[in-house]
C-alpha cells in the first residue's frame, strides 16, 4: 500500500508544474514586440532597383522617434532618401531608400548592442535579420 500511495504521489507532483503551467494567464503586453512582415520580405532576390520604401511591421504599436537599424556587414545598408517614419498604425515603420542594381542589403532591425526600437511599454523588440538581393538590370 505505501508503495502504490508512493507512486500515485510522485505521478501528481510530477504534473502538477505541467498544470499551473498550463493554467496561468498570459499577457501578450507584457512581452518584447516582434517583426511580424517587412517589405520587401527577407530573403527576398528580386527586389526592383531604384527608389523603394521598405516597411518594417511589429507586432505591437511602437514608440516612435527610436530606431535601430543596424549593418550586417560593412556599408550593407541602402542610400536612404527620405525620413524614417512610422504609418499611422504606429506599427509598420517605413523609410524610403535607394536600391543599386544587383546589389545585396542587410540590416539588423535591433541587434544585442542597439536596441531602440521599442514599443510604448518600452520593451525592446527581438533582432530580426532583413537581408534581400536587388535584381540585375
Amino acid at each position: 500500500m505505501k508503495a502504490k500511495t508512493f507512486v500515485t504521489t510522485m505521478i501528481l507532483a510530477s504534473t502538477f508544474p505541467f498544470v499551473a503551467y498550463q493554467t496561468r494567464a498570459q499577457d501578450i503586453d507584457n512581452y518584447a514586440p516582434v517583426v511580424v512582415k517587412t517589405v520587401p520580405e527577407a530573403g527576398s532576390k528580386d527586389v526592383p532597383p531604384g527608389e523603394f520604401e521598405v516597411k518594417i511591421t511589429f507586432s505591437k504599436d511602437m514608440a516612435d522617434q527610436a530606431w535601430s537599424l543596424c549593418t550586417v556587414w560593412e556599408n550593407s545598408d541602402p542610400k536612404g532618401i527620405g525620413k524614417i517614419h512610422y504609418e499611422a498604425d504606429h506599427r509598420t515603420c517605413a523609410l524610403k531608400v535607394k536600391l543599386e542594381p544587383g546589389k545585396t542589403y542587410g540590416w539588423w532591425i535591433n541587434s544585442p548592442q542597439f536596441h531602440h526600437f521599442q514599443d510604448t511599454q518600452h520593451h525592446s523588440a527581438v533582432p530580426y535579420l532583413l537581408v534581400f538581393k536587388v535584381k540585375d538590370q
